[in-house]
């Protein structure tokens, strides 16, 4: 089958298609021939070297496509089911395998490109809005790359819950997009901390969202009210050094998490909820899923640059 091969870490160039064998469907788990593959950071990351990999690799945990063999054990699902998932393997082929407890069927009303690009963004965001952090209706929130795959679902997530989001943004096509979504306001990186806080009558936000990492970090904690709190989900531009525990307690008894979505999917039960509702709102109209960019799986590598450019809005995908 093809698939994209990495055989090193390094930049985008070492992602390159090839042949691969074809993947069989274990116990407990499902085979899954790809209708469309979604683009993490999480791959860049592992390509790159900032996460060890084992070399050769095929990158990929994000997927959506039909089940054409199950293994052993294998209940609640046929062959020809629609699935989606942000907990495969090496999706970046033209067949995956996925454990069965790790897919949520694709329902009717929902497309299958929108499924493959919704598992991951769209289950980090629901647990960012529902889990990691709890604003409540009223609260005011900061939420970075508002235009961004996660950026924009977060956004409609938040403000489904009464809660006011301000967003940043680099520039005003995606000022538009993230005002669309239902931000109340969004603005350029350039001292953001002061807008916040212009935006909340000096008082600051409830909670800051911060999928980017070393470039907003200390603007971030300064732009949080008191008892404010920091949800650090990423590290788009760098990683956040280490640094001094006591800048909480001066910025006003701030807190700040790490979270990951691997701790907010550990049971059946809580992806179930969390598929379940995401693709509820999609269904009913309200969710909106946006897909930026669609690129051959061949060309693997432009999409990683797109992405690491910042220059994608929602969600990138491969097509095999």
């Amino acid at each position: 089958m093809r698939a994209i091969i990495a055989a090193r870490a390094g930049g985008p160039e070492v992602l390159e298609p090839g042949e691969a064998a074809e993947p069989q469907a274990g116990p407990g788990e499902l085979l899954v021939r790809t209708a469309a593959t979604g683009v993490n950071f999480i791959e860049i990351y592992q390509r790159s070297g900032v996460y060890p990999m084992s070399y050769p690799f095929t990158p990929g945990s994000e997927g959506a496509g039909t089940v054409v063999a199950m293994g052993d054990g294998v209940e609640g699902f046929a062959v020809g089911d629609r699935v989606a998932s942000s907990g495969a393997r090496a999706t970046y082929a033209e067949l995956f395998a996925v454990p069965a407890a790790e897919a949520a069927r694709v329902p009717e009303g929902v497309d299958i490109e929108t499924a493959a690009a919704l598992p991951l963004q769209g289950a980090t965001a629901h647990y960012l809005a529902t889990s990691a952090a709890r604003p409540e209706p009223g609260d005011t929130v900061l939420v970075h790359a508002g235009a961004g795959g996660v950026g924009l679902l977060l956004t409609q997530l938040l403000v489904a819950r009464g809660v006011r989001v301000l967003t940043t943004t680099s520039n005003e096509v995606k000022r538009r997009l993230s005002l669309e979504a239902g931000a109340d306001e969004s603005f350029d990186y350039a001292a953001f901390a002061d807008r916040v806080r212009d935006l909340t009558a000096g008082e600051g936000a409830a909670v800051v969202y911060d999928g980017v990492g070393r470039d907003t970090f200390d603007e971030s904690l300064r732009a949080l009210r008191v008892r404010g709190e920091l949800v650090l989900f990423g590290g788009a531009s760098g990683q956040v050094p280490p640094f001094d525990l006591q800048r909480l307690n001066a910025g006003g008894s701030l807190s700040i998490t790490r979270p990951s979505l691997g701790h907010f999917m550990r049971t059946p039960e809580e992806r179930e909820w969390r598929y379940r509702e995401l693709f509820d709102a999609v269904a009913s109209g309200a969710l909106t899923v946006r897909i930026g960019d669609r690129f051959a799986l061949a060309d693997a590598a432009d999409a990683h640059r797109a992405l690491a450019g910042r220059g994608t809005t929602g969600k990138p995908l491969l097509l095999p």
